[in-house]
């Protein structure tokens, strides 16, 4: 009589596992990469690196040195494996949001350059340095924010609000207010139909109108 747990023992031992992996080497134009399989650090040779999306509409977000992936056999052949999976680990953790003070919650969706990529040994225990003033994008239920240095920008259901320096603009269906700085124009600013530039002023005295503005 066959014993069928012995056969699916057997086939089991023969099916490839997913295993963790330390991306080693990237080639952003064929969008590939070698990795260290983990633990025994045995580098693989060239393998796909699973995109966000392919197709009309295409992201693209090549892995740096360093980072932790999940390696999966295709077909269950672990000669033949692809990177489906990034992990976040103790040392490049989620970044926290400029505009939330938090990491993105359920829900939310935030992209953070240059936060510094992962040690490229496999045994490194700090991230490398950061870029300071780096450009983010945070998505959130109801407000949109990004920003890069200091500069930022929020919008919203009923304003968007624009931040530089000590400079803001904000604009909402009640018009457009600037603080904290001027509004200058190379041609001229019209109000209605009157131009700021060229628009003429009653004389109270007489009744006289004035000329142009004095440069």
């Amino acid at each position: 009589m066959t014993d069928m747990r012995a056969l699916v023992s057997a086939g089991t031992g023969r099916i490839g596992k997913s295993v963790f992996g330390i991306i080693s080497a990237v080639d952003p134009v064929r969008y590939a990469v070698k990795a260290l399989v983990q633990p025994d650090n045995v580098e693989t040779g060239w393998m796909q690196f699973g995109a966000v999306q392919a197709g009309d509409v295409r992201i693209c977000a090549p892995p740096s040195i360093g980072t932790h992936v999940v390696l999966d056999p295709m077909e269950g052949d672990q000669e033949s494996l692809t990177v489906t999976k990034v992990l976040f680990d103790a040392v490049v953790t989620p970044p926290t949001s400029p505009a939330t003070g938090a990491p993105a919650q359920p829900g939310e969706l935030l992209i953070m350059a240059g936060c510094g990529a992962p040690p490229e040994s496999p045994t490194g225990t700090a991230a490398q340095p950061a870029t300071a003033d780096a450009p983010w994008w945070h998505l959130t239920a109801s407000t949109l924010y990004s920003g890069a240095g200091n500069a930022t920008q929020t919008l919203t259901n009923g304003s968007q609000i624009w931040v530089v320096g000590g400079c803001t603009a904000t604009l909402s269906a009640s018009g457009f207010v600037v603080t904290g700085g001027t509004i200058r124009s190379d041609t001229d600013v019209i109000a209605d139909t009157i131009s700021g530039k060229t628009h003429e002023h009653t004389n109270g005295n007489d009744g006289g109108n004035t000329g142009e503005p004095i440069a």
